[in-house]
């Protein structure tokens, strides 16, 4: 990257303990449903709000391309036959001196979309697959 350009965000991903390159991660989302009830004996008939079910947002990590490397195109390979391969996915936010300022885990994730953008001859674009990954929970890992 040339010295006068400064990335916004500088982070890690691993997966079995291999750190991979991505230029971009999304989907880090917690969402709480919202259960309204109200007590049949309350006389101000004002509803309750209670919190319901927690879903998780799909993970989308984005790389180019690169010669040899086809770990998405194999992981995504093993959700043949429901025999899918669940990885945890650790995301490291790191600082300027790169150490993590903030880890996210994903827990038992697997993947669900592979892909990879129309060919276009006449781009100079570096083509991205992108690796969307379903999983049961996301935590905060402290260091």
């Amino acid at each position: 990257m040339p010295r006068h350009l400064k990335s916004n965000y500088s982070f890690t991903v691993e997966w079995g303990g291999t750190g991979i390159s991505f230029i971009e991660v999304s989907g880090l989302n917690i969402i709480v449903d919202v259960n309204e009830y109200r007590d049949g004996n309350d006389p101000a008939q004002v509803s309750h709000k209670m919190p319901g079910h927690t879903h998780y947002s799909n993970i989308v990590l984005k790389r180019a391309i690169v010669k040899g490397n086809n770990d998405f195109f194999v992981w995504m390979s093993t959700t043949n036959l429901n025999t899918v391969e669940r990885r945890d996915i650790v995301i490291k936010l790191l600082n300027e001196k790169r150490k993590p300022v903030i880890a996210w885990r994903a827990i038992h994730a697997f993947p669900v979309r592979y892909s990879v953008p129309a060919l276009n001859a006449t781009s100079n674009d570096v083509v991205i697959e992108e690796l969307e990954l379903a999983h049961e929970g996301l935590l905060i890992d402290s260091d």
